[in-house]
């Protein structure tokens, strides 16, 4: 068999000028570098807890922000790497559209640590929180575009179909979530830091009637 008539490959062997395709195989590659760098985000956040020198109770009392500040930032971390592992599921092939989306999420999700910090050193002070609700946010749309390849390269199935419907949806709510945190961290920082709280404990709930409803949503 000649190289060009193999279909494991990409269109690039058919056809030198389309843009390269890898399939399942690229597909897995890429989801395993992701699990790599999200580890990573994750460990860097977890060094972020200075053990304080001071052995009274006291002394580990007064870290509870910077140990909320990390709670919240690990089921954050946690839920996308569930969410990007249920997504590329979906995926069948690896185009240029694909890795770079990808790279964005990762790059979005790199930020998560500073912000995380920033945010428990400040005890949770109006500016930190505004910094955390953007360094939300950036992932949120990261994640959207990416879904977005996905659904123009991935399986077409009704369960697929399904999914990114109540998905896509969801995760425009969790972005209005952090949109009007913003103005209202104004009022309280922690009213902002409630709605990105608000926004982690719905996507950790199983499969409830909230995700029904974005599935009945008029399209």
């Amino acid at each position: 068999m000649k190289p060009e008539d193999d279909p494991s490959i990409g269109n690039a062997t058919a056809n030198p000028e389309s843009e390269p395709v890898e399939k399942q195989e690229g597909v897995t590659r890429v989801e395993a570098f992701s699990d790599g760098v999200i580890a990573i985000i994750v460990t860097i956040m977890v060094l972020e807890l200075k053990a304080p020198t001071d052995e009274a109770l006291g002394a580990l009392w007064r870290l509870w922000p910077v140990f909320i500040a990390y709670v919240l930032s690990y089921a954050y971390v946690a839920i996308y790497w569930v969410n990007h592992h249920r997504l590329f599921s979906h995926a069948r092939v690896v185009t240029n559209g694909l890795l770079w989306a990808n790279i964005g999420l990762l790059f979005a999700l790199s930020l998560v640590p500073f912000s995380t910090a920033y945010l428990g050193e400040h005890h949770f002070g109006r500016d930190a929180t505004l910094l955390y609700l953007a360094t939300m946010l950036l992932p949120s749309v990261s994640y959207a575009i990416l879904q977005k390849v996905i659904v123009d390269t991935g399986a077409d199935t009704e369960g697929s179909r399904l999914y990114h419907k109540a998905t896509s949806r969801k995760g425009l709510a969790a972005s209005a979530a952090y949109l009007v945190g913003m103005p209202l961290s104004f009022v309280s920082p922690w009213l902002g830091v409630a709605c990105a709280a608000l926004v982690a404990v719905f996507w950790m709930l199983p499969w409830s009637p909230l995700d029904r409803l974005f599935l009945k949503l008029p399209s």
